[in-house]
């Protein structure tokens, strides 16, 4: 299996950003994704914004994002 990237923050808000998250809101380091389907369904997600994530922060975030999107689309931007 290809290992995982290093990725800051930021990286992961534009790697979201392409699949329609935009961020709501802030609070200290940590901020909030969220879209919303064409059916009024609220998905959401919460990023740190760190220089660098932790691998299993990083690992948190990718299977969180699968519920959202599908992994063969996903996994091309945290493995590699």
């Amino acid at each position: 299996m290809p290992k995982l990237k290093v990725l800051s923050g930021g990286n992961v808000i534009k790697i979201l950003s392409r699949f329609g998250f935009k961020i709501v809101s802030q609070r200290g380091s940590h901020v909030k994704l969220r879209r919303i389907l064409s059916d009024g369904t609220k998905q959401t997600l919460t990023i740190p914004l760190h220089e660098e994530l932790d691998r299993g922060t990083l690992r948190a975030i990718y299977r969180q994002a699968l519920r959202y999107i599908p992994e063969e689309k996903l996994k091309p931007y945290f493995y590699g």
